[in-house]
């Protein structure tokens, strides 16, 4: 089964979606107060303990508010990926006033920026001054794709992103991934009128990131350069930004779990995180971010792990029937590569594999704590919007043994 592709003589038609504003540099995160105040006059910051609360950046950051003359308050702080109930919980504390001139700046990791996104729709596209605490749980709910039924129909308050990790892309992204412990889902909030009105990406500001938060994060960006290449609805436009920042990331990587201080590398790692949100928005994944939501919600296994984890058997997967796309991948990599597109194709495979091997994420489920039993369980539930772009169509009963494999 091949790729599909628009043939080259088809007439071309897409949609390209993107934050208006971003500024990539180290140091960048300065300008914060003069971006808002192209935006609004009053923020509502969203982040984590370390990427803002402790962080040794936040001064600098508050310090750029208030020359801008811009009063800031702290509304809500992530505690892991958002939950239902967290999302809930941040919007029952929003202040009651008018949000008019209210930009939510969101300082931190995926979580974080997904976490903003999700309150930032939800200020404007339901009344939270009329809203209980259960209340708010509903309306997050009801606004899940697979879950609710109802859409976000209006503009969310203006957000503005500030990655401190390099990984998930989210600065980039229409979505904010929520879950649900309870109920036992993952799920996404969607609209295209949910992408940052602005993105500040500072590569300084992930300096303080473990090793391990690195890697998992690192090969998340790659997953998401690789499935968006390879999906099945791939656009042209993101195709052409992926073979110019997926280059980048496999050089860099390396270099920068062995030395947290490059600087290059912890750049062109950023930089590879926002084109592969760019590239996800606007063409889609695969099969390893299917499973990894699944795996999320059953083992609690961090997002990026379970990336890393499925990244090298979905190639396996998906080898015969992405050659050709594999091929150009391992071609823009390297310019020497010689052979026809098996070959390199193959090259290319090999080299994900190694790389995964050299960051020392987990390589089997049950390293994770999946239960052999419950491979049935992940299975039936590692479907969802990233499943449908795969090259190659896999329900529950295909998956199956694929899981069982690499149990």
């Amino acid at each position: 089964m091949q790729s599909q592709r628009p043939a080259p003589e088809q007439s071309l038609e897409y949609d390209l979606a993107l934050p208006p504003i971003v500024r990539f540099g180290v140091g960048r995160v300065a300008e914060i107060g003069a971006i808002v105040g192209l935006l609004g006059h009053r923020v509502w910051l969203v982040g984590g303990r370390r990427s803002l609360l402790d962080s040794p950046a936040r001064p600098g950051l508050e310090a750029s508010l208030a020359v801008a003359g811009i009063e800031h308050r702290v509304i809500a702080t992530t505690d892991g990926e958002p939950t239902v109930v967290q999302v809930a919980t941040a919007l029952a504390g929003v202040p009651s006033e008018s949000h008019a001139g209210t930009v939510v700046v969101a300082v931190g990791g995926g979580a974080a920026i997904d976490l903003a996104k999700a309150v930032a729709a939800l200020a404007t596209n339901c009344d939270l001054a009329r809203a209980t605490a259960h209340d708010l749980e509903a309306v997050v709910t009801d606004h899940l794709e697979g879950v609710g039924t109802r859409s976000i129909t209006r503009w969310p308050l203006p957000v503005v992103a500030i990655p401190t990790t390099a990984g998930t892309g989210a600065e980039a992204t229409r979505n904010a991934v929520i879950s649900c412990p309870r109920r036992r889902f993952k799920k996404s909030m969607r609209s295209p009128l949910m992408v940052p009105r602005a993105v500040i990406i500072d590569p300084a500001l992930g300096a303080g990131c473990e090793r391990a938060t690195t890697a998992a994060a690192g090969l998340d960006a790659i997953t998401q350069l690789i499935e968006s290449f390879i999906c099945r609805f791939a656009r042209p436009v993101p195709r052409a930004l992926v073979l110019e920042a997926l280059p980048r990331a496999l050089e860099a990587l390396p270099r920068l779990l062995a030395d947290p201080n490059d600087l290059q590398a912890r750049a062109a790692m950023s930089h590879a995180a926002f084109v592969s949100g760019v590239a996800l928005t606007n063409s889609g994944l695969g099969m390893a971010h299917g499973v990894a939501a699944a795996l999320g919600i059953e083992c609690g296994t961090p997002h990026g792990v379970a990336c890393a984890l499925m990244l090298p058997v979905a190639l396996r997967v998906n080898a015969a029937a992405a050659v050709h796309d594999l091929a150009a991948l391992e071609r823009a990599v390297d310019q020497a590569a010689a052979g026809d597109d098996s070959t390199c194709a193959a090259a290319f495979v090999g080299r994900i594999e190694q790389l995964c091997r050299e960051a020392g994420v987990p390589e089997r489920l049950s390293e994770v704590g999946l239960a052999r039993d419950r491979i049935a369980w992940l299975a039936d539930n590692s479907g969802g919007a990233s499943m449908r772009g795969n090259p190659v169509e896999l329900d529950p009963a295909r998956l199956r043994p694929i899981l069982d494999a690499v149990w």
